[in-house]
């Protein structure tokens, strides 16, 4: 049977509709998937989405192109610092014997310049005064000076308020009060400013206690006949352990490196390493500065025991300020003050020879 060119037409034409059916067939599920996929990856729907009817058509809208989020402003760096819990103060800080000012820098500020910019400006504040920048990393604080290369969100700076000069006064703590308030316009600061009154109230009643209590004892040992000779008095020194410092005495110090009892000369002047050989004295003074040791009446005892050593080494007499000789009635009577004194001293908070106490008897 002979198949004309009308039904091979017909026969291709009917292909051509099938193939066409059997790929619309395949992009309607292709596109189905992906509209399920894409519903799948939306958020879920609120209450106020689900309120709204199955059937109600929402109609896109046009809308202006959303705009990129602005840098937030110095008032609201200000109220976010607000919520941040600021760090406790340096632990070796005390609120009777300074006064803190804690710092809230809005930027990260570099310790060193921040301490050469103070101390530009609090030049004539008689008092020490030191800085401290709080480091997140290590949850510490650390001390500032000039070359303190690290930033830091917080700073402290801590004046303190009493030392062998007396109480510091209000004018200091205005003129620090001011320079601070400058400092912090330059670095974009937030100062925490504690009450100057009440500061000022508990620095005078500390200054008193200290007053009370600051206290040195001083042995004499004096020549009989011969002067002492400096190279032999130099010897004795060094087997006892003192060490000539800077200030031209020889420092009797403890592990820490603090003097626990210092050795000067009795005649006008002081001793120096260069010239010892060259040297000869009347006499010597030992003295023992009783709150700045942690047990006085031992230091008391080794320091006399010293001063014997020395006397019968170099033919001299132990003896006080009064040319008198140091009998038992009046070693007994130092050791009595030195344990009243240092008593006091614990009583009220700082211990003699403390890292406080340091600080404010220098």
């Amino acid at each position: 049977m002979e198949i004309s060119e009308l039904q091979l037409g017909l026969i291709g034409a009917g292909g051509v509709v099938v193939a066409g059916i059997f790929a619309f067939n395949k992009w309607q599920e292709r596109s189905l998937r992906r509209q399920t996929e894409a519903l799948s990856s939306l958020e879920p729907l609120g209450d106020e989405s689900l309120a709204r009817g199955a059937g109600e058509r929402v109609e896109p809208v046009i809308g202006p192109e959303v705009p990129p989020r602005a840098q937030p402003t110095a008032q609201e760096l200000r109220d976010a610092s607000a919520r941040r819990v600021s760090p406790l103060p340096p632990a070796d800080l005390d609120e009777r014997a300074d006064w803190v000012v804690r710092i809230e820098a809005i930027e990260p500020v570099v310790g060193g310049r921040l301490w050469q910019a103070a101390s530009q400006s609090l030049e004539g504040i008689g008092k020490p005064l030191r800085w401290f920048g709080f480091s997140d990393s290590d949850n510490r604080w650390d001390v500032l000076n000039a070359n303190s290369a690290a930033s830091y969100h917080w700073v402290c700076a801590a004046l303190q308020l009493v030392d062998r000069r007396g109480a510091a006064s209000e004018a200091e703590l205005a003129q620090l009060t001011d320079s601070l308030q400058r400092m912090c316009d330059l670095f974009m600061g937030i100062p925490s400013l504690p009450a100057r009154s009440e500061a000022l109230a508990r620095a005078a009643e500390l200054d008193r206690l200290c007053a009370s209590v600051d206290i040195q004892i001083g042995v004499n040992v004096v020549a009989r006949e011969q002067l002492f000779a400096g190279t032999k008095l130099r010897g004795l020194a060094e087997a006892a352990g003192l060490e000539l410092l800077g200030d031209g005495c020889f420092h009797a110090r403890d592990e820490r490196g603090v003097s626990q009892f210092v050795l000067s000369n009795l005649e006008p002047g002081v001793f120096v390493a260069e010239e010892m050989r060259g040297l000869s004295t009347r006499g010597v003074t030992l003295m023992l500065d009783v709150p700045r040791v942690a047990d006085g009446v031992r230091v008391f005892e080794r320091m006399l025991g010293f001063a014997q050593q020395l006397a019968e080494a170099l033919n001299g007499a132990v003896v006080d300020d009064n040319r008198s000789p140091f009998g038992d009635k009046a070693v007994g009577l130092i050791r009595a003050q030195i344990e009243q004194f240092q008593g006091q001293m614990s009583e009220q908070g700082v211990p003699p020879g403390s890292p406080l106490a340091l600080r404010l008897f220098s």
